[in-house]
């Protein structure tokens, strides 16, 4: 029975540096009062740390400078100290080979520089596709209270009088340019209008995504998923955000009491109800396993089944993020998932998921659909099984074409990227429509970093043609803002030995969705025999830390961490500097 009495607010973590009358406490204040703070910001009153990516080599994320300033005047306002400090930033267009060999890496950056600072509570101030993710697994792993901001998507593109999608109508403009269908100016013209503000792929793409399912996970508040970058809400939001940081140090609101079993089993139905990127796989499995939360590949299959498609917006639909805040945004979503969403999930605002989307508003029928009148009634993301992916793989059925859901086809096989350029438009490749694309080396350790190539583009012959779609299968990713009736994450990938490096041109492959089932049609004999004289490709990084990445590096299906980062340092650190 409680007596009443207050609770006791919690021993600061920062009080380790700031709170002890010796050497050591004079060296941590005395540095931090060269900025000017006066001595009573060291006693008792919270240290937020909030780990920015801004980078003007991440265009996405170059507007989070001006985020932070907001949460840190909601910071100050409930009575915390912010500290903005780095992350490593990762901006999905610019790095080369892929973003995804460092999303890893990031995360390392973003562990120890929380754990071994004097911070209480963190904002993970993010954007750009794999920002997000790294940020929060390597928050995940110290395990403070902490909170996700996201930077938010641009305002709409506009070309020729009609919308256009980030990333969506790249893919569409430059298969049109191959077809013949417009010109390469055309296709140029289309730059400028296609980015007209800061903020991230204005389409349903991985970064849109991720903010989405933050938000239907509990860790951000409410309106995080869709509110545009240029919205004077997102500010407002920042400063909301900065000022529930403080409180949820005061409550001890850690990120594990947050990301239970719940928030994930809402995070993969949110995902199919907003046509989400499949890239959300591999980033949320890797959080699950820095949490220790028993969630799988095959709970996304689970999960997802019997998921409407709700969220018309590219690449699965129409229309652009702009549109989907107009209507409503995540919560109106959440709300029309109903009972498919578990609403006792706790949330970072101190209250449940469900009482949190209480009098959420759907506005219109057109961009968020009634769930009695989806787009598609069954989208969740399928994990396919078989011969040619025994640890699984993934296909995204709201981006793909529904007469190739159930597919036999000869393969046409390529064994790298680089053979793939060279060989696609070549006149004499023995290419038809029922043909199986397949293409190898793409995966983790044998790219590596599992690039977004696996949106193979289509023979340029049969583009003339008019063939718009195809099976394609690779051990790679593709980008949320792609499209088409593609397998990815074939795991084991080819580099590691897996089946998918035993295919050869002409074997016959099956494809049935609905059974989810991906199968060579090669007996066990030939392949044995096949696998026998395969040669394991040799690494070309012999140092750093793509060395590191390809020695260390989990398969898709565990979601791409390195082996040793699975799982949780916390966040004590037991010997001082000096």
């Amino acid at each position: 029975m409680s007596t009443g009495a207050a609770i006791p607010p919690p021993v600061l973590r920062s009080a380790r540096w700031y709170g002890k009358d010796d050497r050591d406490g004079f060296i941590h204040r005395s540095w931090m009062k060269s900025d000017g703070y006066p001595d009573d910001l060291f006693s008792g009153r919270p240290i937020i740390g909030i780990c920015s990516s801004a980078s003007d080599l991440t265009p996405c994320n170059s507007h989070l400078d001006d985020l932070a300033d907001h949460v840190g005047r909601g910071v100050w306002e409930a009575g915390g100290v912010p500290l903005v400090f780095p992350a490593m930033s990762l901006g999905e267009t610019q790095i080369l080979p892929t973003a995804m060999l460092l999303r890893n890496l990031m995360s390392m950056a973003v562990e120890e520089s929380i754990r071994g600072n004097p911070i209480d509570g963190v904002v993970l101030l993010g954007g750009c596709d794999k920002n997000t993710p790294a940020q929060l697994m390597g928050a995940a792993s110290v395990d403070l209270p902490t909170i996700v901001l996201s930077g938010g998507p641009k305002l709409d593109g506009w070309h020729q009088g009609r919308a256009i999608g980030s990333g969506t109508d790249v893919w569409r403009l430059s298969e049109a340019v191959r077809a013949g269908e417009i010109t390469r100016s055309e296709f140029l013209a289309a730059e400028s209008g296609m980015s007209r503000s800061k903020g991230f792929c204005n389409t349903m793409g991985t970064a849109s995504t991720m903010a989405c399912l933050v938000e239907a996970m509990g860790v951000t508040l409410p309106r995080n998923g869709d509110l545009p970058a240029a919205d004077s809400r997102r500010s407002t939001l920042a400063h909301l955000t900065g000022r529930r940081i403080v409180h949820m140090v005061a409550e001890d609101l850690r990120l594990s009491r947050v990301l239970g079993p719940t928030a994930f089993a809402n995070a993969v139905r949110a995902c199919a109800a907003i046509g989400g990127s499949t890239n959300a796989v591999v980033h949320l499995l890797a959080i699950a396993g820095r949490l220790g939360v028993d969630f799988t590949l095959d709970d996304w299959d689970r999960l997802g089944r019997g998921v409407p498609l709700l969220v018309d917006l590219m690449p699965a639909g129409r229309f652009l993020m702009e549109e989907l805040s107009k209507a409503g945004g995540v919560p109106a979503v959440l709300a029309e998932l109903g009972d498919l969403i578990d609403g006792s999930a706790p949330t970072v605002s101190g209250v449940t998921i469900g009482e949190q989307i209480i009098g959420a508003e759907r506005f219109g029928d057109d961009v968020i659909r009634p769930r009695a009148a989806p787009l598609l009634a069954d989208a969740g993301l399928a994990v396919l099984r078989g011969n040619l992916a025994p640890d699984g793989a993934v296909l995204k059925p709201a981006a793909a074409s529904a007469h190739l859901l159930r597919h036999s086809g000869r393969a046409v096989v390529f064994e790298s990227i680089e053979e793939l350029r060279a060989r696609i438009d070549d006149p004499g490749l023995e290419v038809d429509a029922d043909s199986v694309l397949v293409l190898k080396g793409c995966g983790p350790k044998g790219y590596p970093g599992m690039p977004e190539v696996g949106n193979m583009p289509l023979p340029l012959r049969l583009l003339e043609r008019g063939v718009t779609d195809m099976v394609r299968i690779s051990d790679a990713r593709m980008s949320g803002t792609a499209y088409g009736t593609i397998v990815l994450h074939v795991a084991p990938e080819a580099a590691a030995g897996g089946p998918l490096a035993l295919v050869r041109s002409g074997d016959v492959i099956e494809l049935d969705v609905a059974e989810r089932v991906l199968r060579l049609d090669v007996d066990d004999t030939e392949l044995e025999r096949r696998r026998a004289s395969w040669v394991a490709p040799q690494p070309e990084h012999h140092r750093g830390y793509a060395r590191l990445y390809v020695d260390h590096v989990l398969q898709a299906d565990r979601g791409a961490d390195l082996d040793f980062l699975v799982g949780a340092s916390g966040s004590e650190v037991r010997r001082e500097s000096h």
